[in-house]
């Protein structure tokens, strides 16, 4: 079931084939188009980095797990690794790696002395606005999503996969997305759409084939046609970097720790240094004591569970840092990741087996569940802190 999109405008023409990333299907229209068309260039929906990744599957033996806790990235992790092995586990359904019909568009184009074009904005720069779009609740419903496919066990078959690429299917699929986390959409779907066009649009020559998700295939053909009419432009500079946070998103990352330290002085105010220092103390359990809860589900080393209790009310005190990175760097520190862990990292992480047994996931397991865990003590303490004063 081939989807197929022929622009004719401007003395070029740009073909659009929509493709399903796991379909064998769709590896034999790429490659059976690319010979029969013999366009001037082939753009592929890949970035860089996913390039490098299919180029090199062994590229994950080089991942530093500190310096990636360190530079604040574990979050943005932890979703790519999800993403893939989600996709992997679909693949597997259907004997398929995801991805195939973008690295088959790659190896015909270079045996025919094609020149070809990586068109799709870098995966960090996407996750990363689609996490800082989101409101807290969009944040939280992101985080559900996530850990939910992480250990989604539902079978598809290859039929399935095949009626991705039907349009009534993905509307579908997109409408139940906008509905429930609109901005994730909006930076996954409608951004992308415009960021591919605009690089498909600018590609040389006359004669362009674009390798693409079905799933942009209608919004592609839309903004390619806006750009030949000039009513915008194909300038993507707006979406194609992380926004900076905003005034709103600076202050409300320090509302609860001036919350907290105001309701403890007004403790003093209202009780004395007796209720001041106990409104404390009941804050720091709360906070450290769920912090180390978080670490001890993720089966952290004792070290590593005592270094969140203590570090939770830094972590609250100062939002430039986390509880999470003070307790994955000891997790890492004490159990450092082997080359094994590097080596079956994409394969142990599409199990809860598989996730504690490898040194690497276990580390960002740590980072993610202590995180959660200081963050739930500061929500409880103050309506706890709330209840002293009364």
């Amino acid at each position: 079931m081939q989807a197929f999109k022929r622009i004719e405008i401007q003395g070029r023409q740009i073909i659009l084939l929509g493709t399903a990333h796991i379909s064998k299907e769709s590896i034999e229209e790429v490659s059976t188009l690319i010979h029969e068309e013999r366009p001037d260039r082939v753009c592929v929906e890949l970035d860089e980095q996913r390039y490098r990744s299919m180029k090199d599957p062994e590229s994950w033996r080089s991942l530093d797990i500190v310096r990636v806790l360190k530079s604040g990235q574990g979050f943005m992790l932890m979703a790519n690794l999800i993403l893939s092995s989600f996709q992997r586990r679909l693949g597997a359904d259907v004997g398929i790696t995801p991805g195939e019909e973008m690295k088959a568009a790659i190896a015909d184009s270079e045996a025919l002395g094609i020149p070809f074009s990586l068109v799709d904005r870098p995966i960090q720069i996407t996750l990363r606005r689609a996490w800082a779009k989101n409101s807290l609740w969009g944040k939280c419903k992101l985080l559900a999503a996530l850990i939910t496919s992480a250990f989604e066990t539902e079978k598809i078959s290859a039929e399935q996969i095949e009626e991705l690429k039907n349009k009534s299917a993905m509307d579908s699929m997109m409408g139940e997305l906008s509905g429930y986390l609109p901005k994730v959409k909006e930076v996954l779907i409608d951004e992308r759409d415009r960021y591919l066009a605009s690089h498909i649009w600018q590609a040389e020559g006359d004669r362009v084939l674009a390798v693409l998700g079905a799933g942009h295939l209608e919004g592609v053909e839309s903004w390619i046609y806006r750009f030949a009419e000039g009513s915008v432009s194909a300038d993507t500079s707006g979406i194609d970097a992380v926004p900076p946070p905003g005034v709103g998103g600076k202050i409300a990352g320090w509302i609860v720790p001036l919350l907290i330290l105001g309701l403890i002085a007004a403790g003093f105010f209202t009780g004395g240094v007796g209720a001041s220092v106990g409104m404390l103390v009941r804050w720091l359990l709360w906070n450290g004591s769920l912090a180390a809860l978080g670490a001890l589900a993720a089966l952290a080393h004792p070290l590593a569970i005592v270094t969140a209790f203590v570090c939770a009310p830094i972590a609250t005190l100062n939002p430039v840092l986390g509880v999470g990175m003070f307790s994955g760097l000891v997790q890492a520190w004490i159990r450092k990741p082997k080359v094994s862990d590097m080596e079956n990292l994409m394969q142990d992480i599409s199990s809860v087996k598989g996730v504690y047994h490898n040194r690497i996931s276990r580390v960002l397991l740590v980072f993610f569940l202590s995180s959660l865990g200081g963050a739930i003590g500061n929500f409880v303490a103050v309506p706890a802190l709330v209840t002293s004063l009364l």
